[in-house]
């Protein structure tokens, strides 16, 4: 049967005032869809799941509504201050899958690109973990499958088995949106992020396989890659970045050393500037597979000198590592973080940097990000034996084989220097 092809509105009016709703993590959300949603006022039991919304969506400030959500970013927390009725599920990314099975939504959304001439529709800018989902939905008589087709998408392209595409004869109702995506800018390093990425560019050997994070830092990694000597550099990351393109356009990346998915460049998701999603257009030497693919640590393992970057909050001196709360509130998210710190240390060749500044600003107060004691009631992102390498503007702090009391000296030594003395002599009573 043919799907019906409503407006946002009318796709809207088909779910119940009592009712279940699955979304993909951020560029994979149907905006128009969701922003039509908030224009109904006669919700009663909505639950949506999802994670990392991008956009203020009206619909999560009615009180019939709650967001069970994998990953807050500035939407939530905007909403959450809005007095939105917004959950956090701890799950990395890889686990949404199962979280999504186990809750069965009886309606499943995604958005996608515009139909090709077969009528299969690239699932565009985002795998993650909903595809077996929306498939599910699709099967099933009692479920809804919507899928929110959108022409100004890129058209991307899975790998193998994964073919990374819904087709129109899957889905139940297809809306037609022309929102502009989700725009990420691209990151400009300030001399922190600058001195930080120079420390970690020594620990990037030609033909490493990388896997890079969000934000300045690792911006600042990838340009100093991109720029510089050195290459032959495999790709193998949660996210696809502007960072990323620039590598690529640079030539350094020929995926040729990697040992698992040789010749291209693997990712989950990609979110960033207009140029990226230009360039992703039909372009066959970047493919999107599901999380559980691209996170497994298995295939993260099996890639030789695989390099991963990723941040962190606050650091304690036993090397324990706060990557997605604040003092005790959910800030982020932990997505992919321990996936690739853990399994990057699996061989020798292999190195795992946690990068952050030394300090952070509060109310006009530096304060140190590595700390003795973590505060009472702080919730632990990835444990301390998962530690490779931690980076500060300071120095590499090499944890690998360390004892309980080196590594506290290691870390002390690349803290800020107003609390550097003070957490060197807290080290000697360690262990």
């Amino acid at each position: 049967m043919a799907p019906s092809t409503l407006t946002p509105e009318e796709a809207a009016g088909r779910l119940h005032p009592t009712d279940t709703l699955g979304i993909p993590l951020g560029p994979g959300q149907p905006s128009a869809f969701l922003h039509a949603l908030g224009g109904r006022d006669d919700w009663v039991d909505l639950t949506i799941g999802g994670a990392l919304l991008v956009d203020i969506y009206e619909v999560f400030l009615h009180p019939g509504v709650h967001h069970q959500s994998g990953f807050f970013g500035p939407a939530e927390r905007f909403l959450i201050a809005s007095g939105a009725d917004i959950q956090f599920i701890p799950a990395d990314f890889r686990r949404f899958a199962p979280v999504l099975e186990r809750t069965r939504p009886r309606v499943m959304s995604t958005v996608a690109a515009a139909p090709d001439a077969d009528g299969w529709c690239s699932l565009s800018l985002h795998a993650g973990a909903t595809v077996a989902e929306l498939g599910r939905a699709a099967a099933d008589p009692d479920r809804v499958l919507l899928v929110e087709v959108n022409p100004g998408l890129p058209r991307t392209q899975g790998l193998g088995d994964h073919r990374h595409a819904v087709h129109v004869d899957q889905a139940d109702i297809l809306v037609e949106s022309d929102r502009d995506p989700f725009v990420l800018d691209d990151v400009v390093p300030g001399p922190v992020a600058e001195e930080i990425a120079a420390r970690v560019r020594p620990y990037v050997p030609d033909g490493a396989t990388l896997q890079t994070g969000i934000g300045s830092i690792p911006s600042g990694v990838v340009g100093r890659l991109a720029d510089g000597d050195g290459g032959d550099y495999g790709i193998h990351s949660e996210m696809f970045t502007t960072g990323l393109m620039h590598l690529h356009r640079s030539g350094k990346v020929t995926n040729a050393r990697k040992g698992t998915y040789d010749g291209v460049s693997v990712t989950t998701f990609a979110a960033g500037t207009a140029e990226l999603y230009e360039w992703l257009d039909g372009n066959d030497e970047v493919r999107f597979l599901p999380v559980d693919v691209v996170n497994s640590p298995e295939a993260i393992a099996r890639n030789r000198n695989m390099v991963t970057v990723n941040g962190a909050l606050l650091i304690d001196l036993f090397g324990q590592v706060v990557a997605d709360t604040l003092d005790g509130h959910q800030f982020s998210g932990i997505g992919g973080h321990e996936d690739f710190v853990a399994a990057s240390g699996l061989e020798l060749e292999d190195r795992s940097l946690i990068c952050l500044p030394s300090t952070a600003e509060h109310e006009g107060v530096a304060h140190s990000r590595i700390v003795r004691h973590l505060p009472p009631g702080t919730v632990v992102t990835t444990p301390r034996h998962q530690l490779d390498l931690v980076v500060t503007e300071h120095g590499v702090a090499d944890l690998r084989g360390a004892t309980v009391r080196e590594r506290a000296r290691s870390l002390a030594a690349i803290a800020d220097p107003s609390v550097r003395d003070e957490l060197r002599e807290a080290a000697e009573g360690f262990g």
